[in-house]
């Protein structure tokens, strides 16, 4: 896995968890439900990721 997919992907986790973060502070369930799909969206492609690392 390259340093620059795993920075991508680590990024877009964090932007889900600050997402999620500010939905609860607003009471904003879009903004959750937006942050918690960011978060699995990040970890799915480093599982994605690490998989095509195994088979390397």
């Amino acid at each position: 896995m390259s340093a620059d997919d795993k920075f991508d992907n680590k990024a877009q986790e964090l932007k889900g968890k600050a997402k999620e973060a500010l939905g609860r502070a607003t009471d904003n369930h879009e903004w959750k439900a937006e942050g918690k799909k960011d978060q699995a969206a990040g970890n799915l492609k480093n599982a994605g990721e690490k998989i095509k690392d195994a088979f390397k």
